[in-house]
This record gives C-alpha cells, structure tokens and sequence, in this order.
C-alpha cells in the first residue's frame, strides 16, 4: 500500500506520472506511489493541471484543495490535499 501521510497543511502521498496514456486512470502502484496514466502531454504545465484535476475529481473536493507539493517538472510527485483526513484519502484511494 502507498504512503499516505498527515501533515499540518494536509495530507500527502506520493504518484508516478505517465503522460500521453489511452485514459485518465490509477493503474497500480510502484514501490509507495501510486502509477497514474493521463492523456495530457507533459508540455507547459498541462500534465500538472490535469493531474490535480484527476485527484480533485477523484478524492471529490475543490481543485484549489489539491496541490503538487513537489516534482513539478518530474513524472515523480507528491500530492498534497487540503482540508481531508488521511483515512478519508486511503478510503478514497481504494474505492
């Protein structure tokens, strides 16, 4: 199972990005991130976009509660989400 941490700021878990995938989708997990496939290509910031949109969608709260805390310019992220508790996420995650 991937790491879900508690932070003060919220909770964090790590992903691993793969662009210009067939569908937006969770396809497993690499070691203690999540692989997350998504159709955007990794060009002016529109795989970041569309991958806090996913998780946004996803864990069903506001965009603007989901951030990239780190790994920007990388297919190694780590989502930070605002405002949810880690159980909440793992709940999520799962389902």
């Amino acid at each position: 199972m991937i790491k879900v941490q508690d932070s003060s700021q919220g909770v964090t878990f790590a992903v691993k990005v793969h662009p210009r995938a067939k569908k937006n989708a969770i396809t497993g997990e690499l070691g203690d991130a999540l692989k997350v496939s998504l159709t955007t290509p990794p060009v002016e910031g529109r795989a970041n976009e569309a991958c806090t949109e996913f998780f946004a969608n996803l864990l069903k709260v506001p965009r603007s509660s989901v951030t990239i805390a780190s790994g920007q310019a990388s297919r190694n992220k780590v989502i930070r989400v605002a405002g949810v508790s880690r159980e909440y996420v793992i709940d999520r995650l799962r389902g």
